[in-house]
């Protein structure tokens, strides 16, 4: 795909729209998962792309910031990406032998924030909700 293309498909890419963040991008889109940045650097390294380390981080750190890319915080403190298909607020069930991942609406789970938001008299300004389990790919091959 090219830089054009890709900007085109990501209008949130930003206006920094390098070489080295298309790379980026472009590893974001072809994986179906959440992925680390040295994850995602080991993929830029076996498609012979130049971008170093500290520029995936970088990269990925900023594209989170404009919301154009999903954070994912694990409770070891590692912080993972996937591409955004949607621009619609959603949440993501998480298969956590895989990494696969599914974009859903959070319909239940924003009732029950701002119910809870409400209870306590907050004034509900967002949230992050993830779903944890094993798919059924991988649950049958246990």
């Amino acid at each position: 795909m090219n830089v054009m293309s890709i900007h085109e498909s990501i209008p949130k890419l930003g206006s920094r729209n390098t070489k080295q963040r298309t790379a980026v991008v472009e590893v974001l889109r072809d994986i179906d998962k959440f992925a680390s940045a040295k994850e995602i650097y080991h993929q830029l390294q076996e498609r012979q792309e130049k971008v170093g380390l500290t520029t995936v981080y970088r990269t990925l750190q900023s594209l989170s910031d404009i919301d154009a890319v999903d954070a994912l915080h694990m409770p070891n403190g590692e912080t993972l990406y996937r591409h955004c298909e949607s621009d619609a607020h959603h949440h993501h069930l998480v298969c956590t032998k895989c990494g696969r991942t599914e974009e859903i609406d959070g319909g239940p789970i924003e009732k029950w924030a701002s119910a809870v938001a409400a209870e306590y008299n907050f004034e509900l300004t967002g949230h992050d909700a993830e779903i944890f389990g094993v798919c059924s790919q991988c649950a049958a091959a246990q």
